[in-house]
C-alpha cells in the first residue's frame, strides 16, 4: 500500500474473501426466505447463527465495540442501520434491512439488503428499488483509475434522483483482514476527487437512504440507528474488489 493509498490484495487474498463472501450470501439467502408476517429479528438472528456455525465462520458482529449481542442487525422501517435483533414482531408491509458479516480464515464478508415482509406499498418498494440501483451504479465505479469520489457521486446520483435522500454521517469502508479497514467509502462525493483506485483493492460500499430527512439519532441502547422524523430507510451494501477485469462482488452466492 503506498503511502494514502487503499491496501492492495492478492489475487489469494481475494480468493480467501471471496470465501467469506459466500457465507454471508448464504445468510442472505437463508433470513430472506425466513421474511413473512410473524417472523421475529430475533428469528434471524438464529437462522444467521446457524449458517456460520455450519460454514465453519465466525461473526465480526457478535461483540464488535464491547457490547453489540448479535450476529446480524435487523433494522425494519424507521430504523436506518445496527438495529439489535430481538423480539420484534415483523408485520404485513414492513421493510426491513438485514446486515451479515462472517469470518473465514481471518478474512471478513459484510453485505446487507432491504426486503419488504408481504405485500408492501409502492413507496416502499421505490425505496428499496432506488437503495438497490445506488449500489449497483457505484458498484459500476469499482475499476481502476478511478476516485471515491466517483463512488460516492454515483450514489448520491441515483438517490436524488428518485427524489429520496442519503442519511448523513454513515459510510463504507474498507475491508480485509479487520471488518473496517480505511478509507471511509462516502455516499457522496465529486468525480475524479479522492483516493484512486486500483487493482486489489477491497471496498464495502453500502448507500443508507431515507424517505425523509436524512438526519438521524441513536436510541439508548447505543447502537439503533433511526430517522428524527420516523421516515422509512433503506440500506444495501456489498463487499466489492477492484480487478483488472472489473469490479468483482465478493459477497454473491
Amino acid at each position: 500500500m503506498r503511502p494514502g493509498g487503499i491496501t492492495r490484495r492478492t489475487a489469494e487474498e481475494l480468493a480467501a474473501l471471496r470465501r467469506a463472501g459466500r457465507v454471508v450470501a448464504e445468510m442472505h439467502e437463508r433470513t430472506r426466505a425466513a421474511l413473512r408476517p410473524g417472523t421475529t429479528t430475533g428469528e434471524l438472528d438464529r437462522i444467521g447463527r446457524q449458517v456460520l456455525a455450519e460454514r465453519g465462520a465466525t461473526s465480526n458482529f457478535l461483540g464488535v465495540g464491547g457490547t453489540y449481542p448479535a450476529v446480524i442487525c435487523a433494522s425494519p422501517n424507521e430504523v436506518v442501520v445496527h438495529g439489535i435483533p430481538g423480539h420484534r414482531v415483523l408485520e404485513e408491509g414492513d421493510i426491513v434491512s438485514v446486515d451479515c458479516g462472517a469470518v473465514v480464515d481471518g478474512w471478513h464478508g459484510d453485505a446487507a439488503y432491504t426486503a419488504g415482509v408481504g405485500a408492501i406499498s409502492d413507496e416502499a418498494r421505490h425505496l428499496i428499488e432506488a437503495t438497490e440501483a445506488a449500489l449497483d451504479a457505484a458498484v459500476a465505479h469499482m475499476v481502476a483509475g478511478r476516485h471515491l469520489g466517483d463512488v460516492g457521486h454515483a450514489v448520491e446520483s441515483v438517490v436524488e434522483a428518485a427524489g429520496l435522500h442519503v442519511v448523513d454521517g454513515y459510510t463504507g469502508h474498507g475491508i480485509g483482514r479487520a471488518m473496517h479497514e480505511p478509507p471511509n467509502v462516502p455516499n457522496v462525493g465529486r468525480p475524479g476527487r479522492g483516493l484512486r483506485l486500483r487493482a486489489g483493492n477491497v471496498l464495502a460500499i453500502e448507500p443508507m437512504v431515507a424517505t425523509g430527512t436524512p438526519d438521524t439519532a441513536t436510541l439508548i441502547d447505543g447502537w439503533t440507528v433511526v430517522t428524527v422524523d420516523g421516515s422509512w430507510a433503506a440500506h444495501a451494501e456489498h463487499t466489492v474488489a477492484v480487478t483488472d477485469d472489473g469490479p468483482q462482488i465478493l459477497t454473491l452466492p
